[in-house]
């Protein structure tokens, strides 16, 4: 009994120090968040209904760091650590709605960070995959998806390169990293008609931010914007594509 009695005390202690990481939602957050969708979101251009509610539903301020919360609901990018970034918000709402994702549909993300991007695409899908190559990233986004009751979210840590075949095909891959080519590995698992989007160009400079649709053994490449990611890790850096460039 006694031992019982210890363990739930351990569980229950554990869980406190988890949960001291998530700050909670709050009216000042959800006017801040408000604004952000009002001012950022819809004022620029973004008009998918599932993206806007997705945008106001999730509540960023959860996904960056406490010493950064006043900056949570501002439209730029902010550090998380390991040299990544929680992208800019009104980037995220674009790149999802320019993959125009329907709530059966798959999707895999590269580049799970902080998990808000993988938050906002399972507010519209409960089919979401993401991998994440930084391990301590990946633990603590994965603690922060459950926290927050993202239960149908699935992380994997690994080198985002190589996708994630035994979940393939998707209807949708996101690169949330800088990438001077398409890694052909993940077009392989995209579906006939799907569709990637991704930062494509030089990952120490700026890129363009490009829609690819994938149509049998073609590739129609729509270019979005200029955009500004950091580099993707692992695999991508030692291609030999770099020494093309």
């Amino acid at each position: 009994m006694k031992k019982t009695i210890l363990t739930i005390a351990f569980v229950i202690l554990i869980s406190s120090f988890i949960y001291a990481d998530i700050v909670a939602d709050s009216s000042e957050f959800e006017k801040a968040r408000t604004h952000l969708v009002r001012k950022t979101i819809k004022d620029r251009g973004i008009s998918d209904p599932n993206v806007i509610a997705a945008m106001q539903a999730v509540p960023r301020h959860s996904f960056v760091p406490q010493k950064l919360l006043s900056a949570a609901y501002a439209d730029r990018p902010l550090p998380i650590g390991e040299g990544q970034t929680i992208s800019q918000p009104y980037v995220v709402a674009l790149m999802t709605e320019i993959l125009q994702i329907t709530k059966d549909q798959r999707v895999l993300e590269i580049g799970t960070g902080s998990g808000y991007q993988a938050a906002v695409l399972a507010q519209i899908t409960q089919h979401v995959h993401s991998i994440e190559i930084k391990e301590k990233l990946y633990r603590r986004a994965g603690n922060t998806l459950k926290l927050l009751g993202y239960d149908t979210i699935k992380t994997r840590h690994g080198d985002g390169y190589f996708g994630w075949p035994e979940a393939a095909p998707f209807d949708a891959i996101m690169i949330t990293a800088a990438v001077d080519h398409i890694p052909p590995p993940l077009l392989k698992q995209l579906k006939d008609g799907g569709r990637l989007a991704l930062p494509l160009g030089n990952p120490f400079s700026y890129q363009n931010l490009v829609l690819v649709t994938k149509q049998g053994d073609d590739l129609i490449v729509n270019q979005i914007t200029g955009v500004l990611f950091v580099p993707m890790t692992g695999y991508a850096l030692k291609s030999p594509h770099l020494d093309n460039q």
